[in-house]
């Protein structure tokens, strides 16, 4: 009987293990060299693949990454700096893939969420962390995006003319041009811009719930 109990732990363990490296992708920190890093990404799809080596030529290797993803944190004007091996279809302002994204310190008004959500679905607010980020193919295409989202906030734009703006200035990025929105953000990011929010419950039942 014992014999047997120490046999299931023991097959137990190995499944664990088994699904433990199957499904947990751990961040890793980057011990990997700017050419290791560009070899790393050798089987990557296209664009994935693409997205991802203008980063490495740009801001050198990666500080993390994981089987599906490169991360850089706190490089040049962003907070963190993501390309996913996997492509993700987006129609805006014409077919591509978002592969990149790209994250800063912001805070937006709950009232101005709508507003962004139908400006662009790739544009993405974390309230409480007080993060906005935008997902595409280029660097160029998420300052666009940001640039965009601020103005739209800051009462600049409408949605329809934030909408019509992209679509002109990526057809212009595309014949060669370096519109300034493409460039740089346009606006001054935030750090500690999160929103905690407040309890919905009184400090008396919090405590009740503490002592269960």
């Amino acid at each position: 009987m014992k014999r047997s109990v120490v046999f299931a732990i023991v097959v137990l363990s190995f499944i664990c293990t088994i699904f433990t490296g199957a499904f947990a992708q751990e961040r890793k920190p980057a011990s990997l060299t700017k050419q290791q890093a560009e070899e790393f990404i050798k089987g990557w799809p296209g664009e994935a693949k693409k997205s991802a080596t203008a980063m490495i030529q740009k801001y050198g290797a990666p500080n993390e990454y994981t089987e599906s993803m490169l991360i850089w944190n706190n490089n040049g004007p962003w907070m963190r700096t993501i390309v996913y091996r996997e492509e993700t279809d987006h129609h805006f302002p014409m077919p591509h893939k978002d592969v990149l994204e790209q994250f800063v310190g912001y805070e937006v008004p709950v009232d101005k969420y709508d507003d962004l959500a139908q400006y662009d679905g790739s544009v993405i607010v974390e309230r409480t962390k007080g993060e906005i980020s935008a997902r595409c193919d280029k660097e160029e295409a998420n300052f666009l995006a940001l640039n965009l989202a601020h103005d739209i906030v800051a009462g600049k734009r409408s949605v329809e003319d934030a909408r019509n703006f992209y679509a002109q200035t990526i057809s212009a990025l595309m014949k060669g041009e370096k519109p300034g929105y493409t460039q740089k953000l346009m606006f001054t990011s935030k750090r500690n811009a999160g929103d905690k929010d407040k309890p919905a419950m009184s400090e008396a039942q919090m405590r009740e719930m503490k002592n269960k």
